[in-house]
């Protein structure tokens, strides 16, 4: 007989293997399959035995395929009588399309009418359909011109086991396919671990615990199928019983003779409820091994002299997680040190490039490219007698610890960072800040800024990195590496967790705008009156929404909102704190007057003038997101009702309607511009702030009220007023830059330039 083994891309070979391993004839690897012969017996074995293959099928025949008809025929030939009983259901599952065949609904439609159709002249009855346990699995695989016909023996995919749990609903602990799991292991050669027993894995990520499951599986001898009450041949008319029987009873006699094996099992990982989920699996697998937790400090003493294999798990976090990249491949390294130069001992890990080849401290012995998910993804294998026993690690200060590194030089950082938010940190305790800026680009080669946020209502500890543009001189891969190292050493010096540091990554672009991102834009619509909005956003008890991913923090007094997951910026300007500051000063001077906030944001400079006794406010902001999360501020500051209003506008052309309309003037007005933007939402083409700063200047200094005065703000590097256009205007410009940069900033004193403007 022949048979199709399927498997996920890349596992081909491994499955070829595993296949000749459990006897099958014939073994010839294909893409995605594996075809084999031998008997149904060994067909049955492969089901219970193999832990790579997705399913296997019985090759009935090949038939023509170059158009419905030939496809038809060809099915109408096979003498279906022989394979689906009377009274039992059948469900057709078509693979593959040519060109005459395009669509598989429709290949498996015409492929059930030529089996219904031959079974009804030989019986004179159809057979029913049944699309979700049928008795009967058909699986018809088109390739050119000819199509595979065949009987699914296995039913439910093979990688079900049966035993797997619920995915958590929450958490970055998403579970791993057994499959994947088995060609880890079988990549790492655990099978020959387990034959000179005492086997010992080392699992880092271990997540749900697939390959902690797999692992002791196999030391112990247990089929992965022993679990799995249906099979597609339990109701398919050649199946034969007794050869089924026996080799059902022969794996559960080898379980019951494995269940006296030992194995060692060293699991870690960093992430919440990783050790409950993984002994859950365990037990739910019938497994009686209990794992030895570890943290990452402590894998070399559990490894000790053994040789383990060591299986990680690296392609967990998203692909624009570099903080859980970082915390990742920091555990890797850490593993791969463990067992260095231990003779006998492994390491493979399952990961999305080649970053973790610097982790390891080598190059791999092999590679195998696999997809997970939709995603591209590589099986690294690598020789432990060949990787550097010297992996760089840091060493944190006052004993705390430490961090396994990809550069050496990175004990710098780390060195200074420690020193740099311990003054920090009295500073701001002394001026009674809770949200401020601990590095800024310190050392030229770690060149990044970070920020500290913590909590108000709530107790917290978030960390924003924002890695500066690298040289275009400076190898890339090297800035990568020195990033993620920032990564991993930021929070634990910081004392903050991993899960809570947040990472933004700049390139080179001309300036930078708040509205460059589209999605903070959103799409709301014109109100009445350019977009006038003055609807509360409380709910019915009183209470202001928080929405999703969202943290309060408190600032001179008053309480913000921010949210490090969902935007691209987080809603609080750090370096504008003396800024709003000076806003609230000024408005106290015109007890009742009214402020306007263009490009407002998250309106927190609204937030200050209200506080500092401001009758009236108008925020104004081209994004509706940005306008609620605005008000949001506001209420939960106690500032809300028709005396503060909310604009939904292009500020420019708003800004340009209300100078010519000459009915509106405002005491102080705030106007903190993006560098560049071209939103197609603007009226103007674009908007440069070097170019175009005059005319806005000089509109704004005509909506201020007699004796009013502005605040205009940029954070162009090398931003020069036009003060000679703006004089002719009648504008008078005082620059008060100094006075707005606070001290958390003073390494970076461009970080925005603001100026007073009077008529």
């Amino acid at each position: 007989m022949e048979f199709v083994a399927t498997c996920p891309k890349g596992f081909e070979s491994l499955l070829a293997g595993e296949l000749h391993a459990l006897g099958a004839k014939g073994v010839r690897p294909l893409v995605g399959r594996v075809s084999f012969t031998g008997a149904l017996r060994d067909a049955y074995r492969c089901c219970l035995w193999s832990r790579l293959a997705s399913n296997v099928t019985l090759v009935l025949a090949r038939v023509g395929a170059t158009n419905a008809d030939a496809l038809y025929e060809g099915l109408s030939a096979i003498p279906w009588e022989d394979h689906v009983a009377p009274g039992a259901t059948m469900a057709i599952e078509a693979h593959g399309t040519n060109e005459q065949l395009r669509n598989t609904q429709f290949v498996a439609l015409r492929s059930k009418d030529a089996v219904a159709d031959r079974l009804l002249s030989r019986r004179g009855a159809r057979p029913v359909v049944n699309t979700d346990v049928p008795d009967v699995g058909i699986v018809v695989r088109l390739s050119h011109e000819r199509a595979t016909v065949g009987i699914d023996l296995a039913g439910e995919p093979l990688f079900s086991r049966g035993w797997e749990a619920a995915p958590p609903s929450r958490g970055r602990l998403s579970p791993r396919r057994a499959d994947y799991a088995a060609a880890l292991l079988e990549a790492g050669c655990w099978f020959r671990d387990v034959r000179h027993g005492s086997p010992v894995l080392v699992n880092l990520f271990s997540g749900t615990g697939s390959v902690a499951v797999e692992a002791a599986a196999q030391a112990l001898d247990r089929a992965p199928g022993l679990l799995r009450v249906r099979w597609g041949f339990s109701r398919w008319a050649g199946h034969d019983e007794d050869a089924w029987v026996e080799l059902a009873t022969e794996a559960a006699d080898r379980a019951a003779v494995g269940a006296e094996n030992s194995v060692d099992l060293v699991l870690c990982d960093t992430r919440p409820g990783a050790e409950g989920a993984a002994r859950r699996s365990l037990r739910g697998a019938g497994m009686g091994v209990e794992p030895r937790f570890v943290s990452a400090g402590e894998l070399a003493a559990a490894v000790g002299g053994a040789s383990p294999l060591v299986v990680a798990d690296l392609a967990w976090p998203q692909p624009d997680d570099l903080a859980s990249e970082a915390e990742a491949l920091s555990l890797f390294s850490a593993g791969a040190g463990a067992v260095a130069g231990h003779d006998g001992a492994g390491a493979v890990a399952l990961c999305a490039d080649n970053a973790a080849d610097a982790a390891a401290g080598g190059e791999p012995a092999g590679a195998i490219d696999v997809i997970v998910g939709r995603d591209d993804a590589t099986i690294r294998c690598y020789d432990t007698m060949s990787l550097s026993a010297e992996h760089p690690v840091v060493e944190l200060r006052g004993g705390t610890g430490s961090v396994p590194v990809l550069v050496g030089a990175s004990d710098q950082f780390a060195a200074r960072l420690a020193k740099v938010a311990k003054q920090r940190a009295k500073w701001a305790a002394r001026e009674d800040v809770s949200c401020y800026r601990v590095y800024d680009a310190d050392l030229p080669d770690y060149s990044v800024s970070i920020d500290l946020y913590q909590g108000s209502e709530t107790p917290g500890r978030w960390l924003y990195v924002s890695e500066y543009a690298a040289p275009r001189d400076v190898d890339a891969g090297l800035a990568r590496r020195r990033l993620l190292d920032v990564l991993a050493i930021t929070p634990r010096v910081m004392g903050v967790e991993p899960s809570n540091v947040f990472v933004r990554v700049r390139t080179h672009a001309r300036g930078g705008s708040q509205y460059a991102d589209g999605g903070r834009e959103g799409r709301g619509g014109f109100g009445r009156e350019g977009g006038r909005d003055v609807r509360p956003s409380r709910r019915h008890d009183g209470r202001v929404e928080l929405p999703r991913g969202a943290h309060l923090v408190d600032e001179g007094g008053l309480t913000f909102e921010v949210n490090f997951s969902e935007r691209l910026d987080c809603g609080l300007f750090l370096d504008h704190r003396e800024t709003r500051s000076m806003v609230r000063e000024l408005m106290k001077r015109t007890p009742g007057g009214s402020f306007l906030n263009l490009f407002a944001y998250t309106g927190t400079a609204s937030c200050y003038a209200a506080d500092g006794g401001a009758g009236l406010t108008t925020t104004v902001d081209l994004s509706r997101p940005s306008l609620d999360w605005a008000r949001r501020n506001m209420e939960r500051n106690g500032f809300y009702g028709r005396s503060h209003e909310f604009i939904q506008a292009d500020v420019l052309q708003w800004v340009a309607d209300r100078r010519h309309e000459r009915r509106y003037t405002w005491d102080l007005i705030f106007c903190d511009v993006p560098t560049f933007s071209n939103s197609n939402r603007m009226h103007a083409r674009s908007w440069d702030v070097q170019r175009d700063h005059a005319d806005l200047i000089i509109s704004v200094s005509r909506l201020l009220s007699p004796g009013g005065c502005a605040i205009f703000s940029c954070n162009l590097r090398n931003f020069k007023p036009d003060i000679e256009t703006l004089a002719k205007a009648g504008v008078a410009l005082e620059d008060i830059t100094a006075k707005t940069i606070p001290e958390d900033y003073a390494r970076n004193p461009k970080i925005h330039h603001a100026y007073l403007v009077r008529q």
